[in-house]
Parts: structure tokens; sequence; C-alpha cells
């Protein structure tokens, strides 16, 4: 297969997991005899200090071109003023918009061997594999913003909407997932205050009965949700909610595995054609500014990032399961980096990322 795939580094650590991922994706290459095209470009506060925008052209004409995308992390310290009116953060929109990327699927599964790693006790984390499905480009984060003087002083307005296609395409997306998984969508909301909220459910409830009536379907509300997460999360398949919550929930979700260093995104848009569709892959978190240069990031988030790009944009089920298996058996010969290591020998970022290399090359 000929591939061209676009790396972002961006920012922090950025470069030093997307180093490794990029590395793994050369060695899927060698291995199964793909011709992967993998071209760098500039977003997020990298792209400001170079040409003053956090989504150069460029950037978004390769993004545009290319059959996926694989994203380090944007922002820090450096350019973390909420007030500036060019932020890192707004390119790493602006490029999911621009791309039409709506559903971003955040997995987590506990590895075995790092059940002493998560704030759970043990027993609450076995048979945890949960995924959720987080709509993307619509919500609070994308609508209309203001700020007005009253009679009480400044007033703040973020305002928050939905349409119904938006919400069909991204409830699709989580049953079509579900029925390849365990068969069940849990949907989130806040149905019992919210008016964007009386339409996701009335909208959900609709899709998945006339399109997906072998999918069971279960209605939470978020803050519900937020407290099953750590009280029975086995009990979850699939969960589909709006883009705010998401973001919430997943990070919360992220310490069942242990460490959000290990957790991988995959921001998807289109139909699915021929096993195929357009992405944006990138670890679930930041660009840990205080971690940079040091070698100590935990590469296997974006590493497994790269598993999804291989799976979902390019349609790759075998190497993308070898990258994956290749995980799990460097973290089950205990090769651990900084945030996993409790007190002892830590691995470095480099030392992890050829570990997990060696064995995909190995792959059979």
């Amino acid at each position: 297969m000929k591939a061209l795939i676009a790396v972002l580094p961006g920012d922090g650590i950025g470069p030093e997991v997307t180093a490794e991922a990029v590395e793994v994706l050369r060695v899927v290459a060698e291995r199964w005899g793909h011709d992967f095209e993998l071209r760098e470009a500039l977003l997020g506060g990298c792209a400001i200090d170079a040409t003053g925008a956090p989504l150069p052209p460029e950037t978004l004409e390769l993004c545009r071109a290319a059959d996926a995308v694989l994203l380090g992390a944007v922002g820090g310290p450096k350019w973390d003023d909420p007030e500036a009116k060019v932020r890192p953060e707004q390119g790493l929109l602006g490029l999911r918009q621009a791309l039409g990327l709506y559903a971003n699927l955040r997995p987590v599964r506990v590895h075995p061997d790092l059940v002493y790693a998560s704030p759970l006790r043990a027993e609450k984390l076995s048979g945890v594999d949960l995924l959720v499905v987080r709509e993307l480009t619509g919500g609070i984060y994308f609508g209309e913003k203001r700020r007005e003087q009253g009679a009480g002083g400044e007033r703040a307005v973020d305002e928050c909407a939905y349409t119904t296609e938006e919400i069909e395409r991204v409830v699709r997306t989580a049953a079509r997932l579900a029925r390849g998984r365990r068969g069940k969508v849990t949907s989130v909301d806040k149905a019992n205050v919210l008016e964007t909220s009386r339409l996701w459910r009335r909208v959900t409830t609709r899709v998945m009965r006339e399109e997906f009536p072998d999918v069971e379907l279960e209605h939470l509300l978020v803050d519900a949700c937020a407290m099953h997460l750590l009280s029975r999360p086995a009990s979850f398949d699939v969960i589909v909610t709006e883009n705010m919550f998401g973001d919430i929930l997943t990070d919360e979700a992220s310490m069942l595995a242990g460490s959000i260093g290990l957790l991988p995104s995959a921001s998807l848009g289109g139909e699915p054609s021929g096993g195929r569709q357009p992405g944006l892959y990138e670890p679930i978190h930041g660009s840990a500014p205080d971690l940079a240069g040091r070698g100590v990031a935990n590469p296997i988030g974006t590493i497994l990032s790269a598993a999804l790009l291989l799976r979902y944009s390019l349609g790759l089920e075998e190497e993308a399961s070898a990258v994956e298996a290749a995980v799990s058996a460097v973290l089950a010969e205990g090769l651990r980096s900084a945030d996993l290591a409790a007190g002892g020998a830590a691995a470095s970022t480099s030392e992890i990322g050829a570990a997990i290399a060696r064995r995909v090359a190995e792959a059979r």
C-alpha cells in the first residue's frame, strides 16, 4: 500500500513521542511491504512562532492531501494567555473543523500488568474495555462567544448548539462500532436541564430504534456517568456524548488505565469506504512542557494512536493489531516509563519506542 501521512509533532513532548510512533510506522512499512511517505508540518505554538498562525495554510494543504494525520500535542506556557487573539489550540480546533472530523474515538483498556497504577481497586478494573465516541465539531467549543457590559458588570456568553444532523452522524458512528464490540451504546447527556441534551436524547433514541435495533441503548445523565465510570467501569461498552462532556469524561476514564500517557485517540470524518476513513490521530495527553527534552515522556499513547491510524484510515487491521500486541508484550515484560515506574527503574522515551518497534519487526 502507498499512503501519505502528515506528521505534526507540535509542541512540548510532542516531537519526542511522535518520533517513536513514526519509527514504528516505518517498521510496519518495511515489515509488510508498504510505501508510507511521512511528511512533517507545523501546528500549534511552534507554528505561531514560525509563521504567526497556529494552522499555516501549507499545513492545512498537506493534511487535506494526506491519507491520515498523526499529531503529537499543542500548547505550552509560552502561549498560555487565554486572552491572546492567537493561541495554539485554535490550530487544532481549526484543523478538526476544516477536515470535517466530527467523531473522536478514545478507547480505554486496562492492561493486567498495570492495575497497580490505577487509583481504583483491582476488582473494579477487571474486564474494563470501553470506547468513548465524542462529538468533535459542535457544541459549546464551537458556539458563538461574546462579552458584554451589563448592570452587574461584565457578562460572558458561550453558546452551545447542536443540529439533528450533527447528532445523527456521531450516533451512527458509535452504533457501528458497538456492533463490532459487545453491542451496547450508552448515550450521555444532561436532558433534565439542557435543551441541546433533550434534542440529543430524542435523536439518539430514534436513530438507534430505526437503524440499529440490534444494539442495546442506555441513557445516562453526565453526572451519573462520571460516577459510574468509577463505580462500575466494566459495564460500559461504547459511550457516545457531546463535545464538552466527552472531553471531561475521557480524562476521567484515562485514570482507569493508570496513566493518561497510555491512551490514544482517533478523530474521524466522512463515511467509511472500503474499510478506510479520513482521520487525525493523537494521544489524549497534552504537551507536558515540564517533561520536554528530558526523554521521560511516555510514547505509548502516540504509538497506539498510530495503530488506530493503520486500522481506520489505511484499513490495515493485521498491522494495527501487531502494533497493539507489541505494546502489550513490552508492558508485560516490565518496561515502564516514568509515569508508570512507581519508584522503580524507568525506561526512557526512546527505549520504550525501540522495544515496541523491535516487537513489531518480529511479528509473524
